[in-house]
């Protein structure tokens, strides 16, 4: 069986994939790149592996697919199964953050400077994909990530299909087609934890999926704005969603619980910071008229990326959030 493969992998489906190798320009470091692209440690369309591949299950243009990504001596090596693998190979110098550009960044803080050298592997992915992060990224939407990753993964197991090739059977799993999302009963919403306004919203953009995905051809601040047309997407889920789709290096999550006082607290030593302050912190990071060459993309979503990955936070002292369960009502 190839190297790494996910556990509960039946023997007889080990068929050889497609395969693209590939070499990155500068460091890259998989985890970093992918990690953004997993829905909690229980995700059933993403597994990270001892040897340190990383196993990826998707719904593309083409079909199902599954994609497995190994680094080694400088170069990438996609191995790729299902009707989705040419597509996803043709993808995966993107998807590692080929379209990024972590060179034109420029620090403006020293903690932000410091986390970029620890870090030096930090690429942006661009999927291709909008559903695929959109609907995970509703559901994140004003509930813990314990109750999100959970409804995520109930719904992908049960609606969803096994994922092609060697995974197939296993621990990977393909996300719902949108006709299958929309034909979803109320009462497994329910059961999914997953509250009437979150399945709504989830309802009104798979029946406009196709309209949704053409917004790849658009640049991230469009595309945000086709998506926030849909009744139930703001600000932050649309910058959610093109972070992953898009590879946005400026799209910033607004409205987001924890970040502002996490930006707060490591640029200006402001736990109470809310999103009007994170913004006026982030602001040397913008694009064009705030100093740096004019046209060039802002880099305010990166700049926020390496302060979390600063590890900057504030001490705890409100408590979390509540955990609600209305499966159990």
């Amino acid at each position: 069986m190839p190297a790494g493969v996910p556990v509960g992998v039946p023997r007889q489906a080990s068929a050889p994939g497609r395969v693209r190798d590939w070499a990155p320009k500068g460091p890259l470091d998989l985890g970093l790149v992918l990690g953004p692209l997993r829905r909690g440690p229980g995700d059933p369309t993403f597994r990270a592996m001892p040897d340190g591949s990383v196993w990826r299950a998707s719904r593309t243009p083409a079909g199902p697919g599954t994609l497995r990504v190994a680094a080694r001596d400088g170069t990438v090596r996609g191995e790729a199964w299902g009707p989705g693998a040419e597509w996803l190979l043709e993808q995966l110098p993107e998807m590692l953050g080929a379209a990024d550009s972590p060179e034109a960044f420029e620090p403006r803080h020293r903690v932000v400077a410091l986390a970029r050298h620890r870090r030096p592997g930090l690429r942006l992915t661009r999927t291709g994909l909008v559903l695929e992060s959109l609907i995970p990224s509703v559901l994140e939407q004003k509930v813990t990530t314990d109750e999100a990753y959970r409804a995520w993964r109930l719904l992908v197991r049960k609606f969803g299909e096994p994922a092609p090739g060697p995974a197939a059977g296993g621990r990977l799993w393909v996300m719902p087609a949108p006709r299958t999302w929309a034909l979803i009963p109320s009462w497994e919403w329910h059961r999914a934890g997953v509250d009437d306004k979150r399945a709504s919203t989830i309802l009104r953009a798979v029946r406009v999926a196709g309209r949704l995905e053409e917004a790849m051809r658009m640049a991230p601040a469009e595309a945000q704005a086709r998506l926030e047309v849909l009744p139930g997407i703001g600000p932050w889920t649309s910058a959610e969603t093109v972070q992953r789709s898009h590879g946005a290096a400026d799209a910033v999550s607004v409205g987001d619980l924890h970040l502002p006082g996490i930006v707060g607290w490591a640029l200006a030593g402001d736990r109470t910071a809310d999103d009007a302050v994170m913004l006026e912190l982030l602001e040397p990071y913008a694009g064009q008229g705030s100093g740096q060459a004019p046209g060039q993309e802002g880099q305010r979503h990166r700049a926020a990326r390496l302060i979390l990955l600063s590890g900057r936070v504030p001490p705890r002292r409100a408590p979390r959030m509540t955990r609600g369960d209305i499966g159990r009502l």
